[in-house]
């Protein structure tokens, strides 16, 4: 008999040989109809897969994500099999599961494929579905797997076999087709009722550019064809919400060649915008105590030598600045924390003045590859909403859960509500990639861990995330459109403490080390309003609006009043502007649309006689116009921003 344990702990005992689909129908005839692949031990399986000893299994089904990740692979077996029949000659490299779908790359020989050629391929990957092949692994000799893809004249599978230790070799089958694999597959191609060939792209073999350029065949598939519906009509409209197009579109930033890739230019609204979010996060900061600093935008080599980013980063970051002094050597700053330490190192502190919290919207400057470049979300300079506390160890664990508060009221006053808690810890198996001793990097990990418990956070352990100087906690956003990002994030770290010699007077009269908490609520501004932009296509909460309503006026005759109206709005804090253009009041009212103004605001004969306006609210055309006087508009507005922005209350 052997025992498998189960993901909540439970253990439950089968005759050696039992394999997961076993396991599942002890569970439920309902999980065992869903269960598509599992995980032995940390390696995927096939559902039949026979288990001879004790382990660990979970069992996975469409909605895991390793459920997904089996039936993209699967997939990207079956799209292999249908290029290979409709392009003789065609050799096969590899076809791995994505994030979203899956891929292949192939040396198409000369031939091309296009995409007029997407739906024959698809519709020949959906005929082979339908016959319900079984996906089977077997293993093979290193000999005998070199001879099959000799005999094929593939030297891209001979040199991935040459590069494998003999006994480690698998290969599947279905159907008529046979490749190299490592597993990891649905019981049977039946289960694919819906696939799409999204993109061809070039990529070299292996990525490196000195090989041959192969073509790469981007594709997804679906349990069910409602499923593929609604993916593309997700892909629509993440097109129609794309940061870079409506970026344009509202004048908020810009790129230019001339100023460099990757260096984004806040056009005065998207800089207003910034000036408002930034201004709103250091009103909360000042309510809980931080003092906000100011450090240059380069700095000497060693002070980054020191804190130890040179040397995982250096080799990545834009080359040193020589200076006319010989010798001399400075880099564009790449993370504000050298420059707090050794702004905390100024004078001596005592345990009475701590914790001590510094805050700074720093710019920092990171060498992406161009092809890496991807409107703000990707960019080579960006603003940081950094901050920094130096506290005794003892004030870890209350400072910690009042950064949790600060970070779930930046996300409550955005508009996101859906998230996890990462807590992102070290890689056990690769300590080389981390500064510190062990024992300080169990005692950061578990304040993290202990901090989410109290707080109620839902959070889950991700090892190897942790950055090279301590975890973290990383909050994980879903947007409207269910996609998900890293914004906010929390880190205990021990190590710079100690690298830049930090120290405090303790009761005791010695001195001490204090423990450095970075944290940064929105991340990068740049990436944060990238994401801000998608997530509400625009509509942005009211508060953070560049221009709350517009004024248009149904004629010259009455600019007088528009400007009137004007005065009275700014009076009450309302950002307004006025369209009093020689235009019809329906194109102004369909570019005001466009622009994403909350309101409309229209005056005319009526609404100067009687001192008010008519208000017509954006995204609600049909539903009529509403007559309100200037103080009524004025606290509509107010009560809808007073509902989104709640006062940060600091206990």
């Amino acid at each position: 008999m052997i025992k498998i344990t189960l993901p909540d702990g439970s253990v439950k005992e089968f005759a050696q040989g039992a394999t997961p689909m076993d396991v599942a129908k002890s569970i439920s005839e309902g999980l065992a109809r869903n269960v598509i692949s599992a995980s032995f031990d940390g390696t995927t399986v096939e559902t039949e897969t026979p288990l001879t000893t004790d382990g660990s299994l979970v069992l996975f089904t469409w909605n895991d994500e390793g459920g997904k990740k089996a039936f993209w692979h699967s997939t990207s077996h079956v799209m292999a099999q249908a290029i290979q029949e409709m392009y003789p000659g065609v050799k096969l490299t590899i076809g791995p599961a994505i994030e979203k779908g899956f891929y292949y790359d192939i040396d198409f020989n000369g031939q091309t494929i296009t995409d007029a050629d997407f739906k024959k391929i698809e519709d020949r990957v959906l005929e082979i579905a339908r016959e319900k092949h079984e996906f089977k692994m077997r293993s093979a000799s290193k000999a005998d797997a070199l001879a099959f893809y000799k005999a094929e004249n593939n030297p891209y599978k001979v040199e991935l076999i040459e590069n494998l230790e003999d006994g480690t070799i698998t290969f599947c089958d279905h159907s008529t087709f046979t490749d190299l694999c490592r597993g990891g597959h649905i019981p049977n191609t039946g289960l694919i009722k819906a696939m799409k060939i999204m993109s061809v792209a070039g990529a070299y073999w292996r990525g490196d550019e000195k090989n041959k350029q192969l073509t790469r065949v981007y594709g997804i598939s679906f349990p069910k064809q409602k499923d593929l519906t609604d993916y593309l009509e997700l892909l629509e409209e993440a097109k129609r919400r794309d940061h870079r197009k409506l970026g344009k579109e509202l004048e908020l930033f810009a790129f230019s060649q001339k100023v460099g890739q990757g260096l984004p230019l806040w056009l005065p609204k998207g800089a207003a915008l910034r000036d408002r979010l930034e201004q709103f996060l250091k009103r909360a900061q000042k309510k809980a105590g931080y003092e906000q600093v100011v450090s240059p935008h380069i700095g000497q080599k060693e002070l980054y030598v020191t804190s130890g980013h040179y040397a995982k980063y250096g080799a990545d970051s834009f080359q040193p600045i020589h200076t006319p002094a010989e010798g001399e050597e400075f880099l564009l700053k790449p993370m504000n924390c050298p420059h707090h330490c050794e702004i905390y190192n100024t004078k001596p502190w005592s345990y009475k003045d701590l914790p001590k919290r510094y805050a700074e919207f720093g710019t920092v400057y990171r060498y992406e590859q161009s092809g890496e470049l991807h409107g703000l979300t990707r960019v080579r300079g960006f603003t940081q909403d950094d901050a920094h506390i130096f506290c005794t160890p003892d004030q870890l664990d209350a400072e910690f859960k009042k950064v949790i508060d600060l970070v779930l009221y930046v996300f409550g006053s955005l508009g996101f509500e859906n998230f996890t808690a990462q807590v992102s810890v070290r890689d056990l198996d690769n300590p080389d990639k981390y500064i510190g001793s062990v024992e300080n990097w169990e005692k950061a990990e578990q304040a993290i861990i202990s901090a989410a418990r109290d707080k109620g956070l839902n959070y889950v352990i991700e090892s190897g995330e942790a950055a090279f100087y301590g975890p973290k906690l990383d909050f994980m956003v879903k947007d409207a459109l269910g996609r998900q990002w890293q914004l906010g994030t929390i880190q205990v770290d021990y190590n710079l403490p100690e690298r830049f010699d930090l120290t405090y007077k303790g009761s005791d009269n010695e001195l001490h080390r204090p423990v450095m908490i970075h944290r940064a609520p929105f991340g990068s501004m740049e990436r944060f309003i990238a994401i801000l932009l998608e997530h509400t296509a625009g509509n942005f909460p009211l508060w953070l609006m560049p221009e709350q309503a517009i004024i248009l006026s149904l004629s010259e005759k009455y600019e007088n009043y528009a400007k009137k109206v004007l005065e009275l709005l700014e009076n009450h804090e309302i950002r307004a502007l006025i369209d009093n253009r020689n235009e019809t009041i329906g194109k102004k009212i369909r570019e005001a649309e466009t622009q994403k103004y909350p309101f409309m605001l229209i005056v005319g004969e009526e609404e100067e006689k009687n001192g008010t306006i008519s208000v017509r609210r954006h995204g609600q055309e049909g539903k009529g116009n509403v007559t309100v006087s200037i103080d009524e508009f004025a606290a509509m507005v107010q009560e809808e921003i007073d509902k989104t922005l709640k006062t940060f209350n600091v206990e």
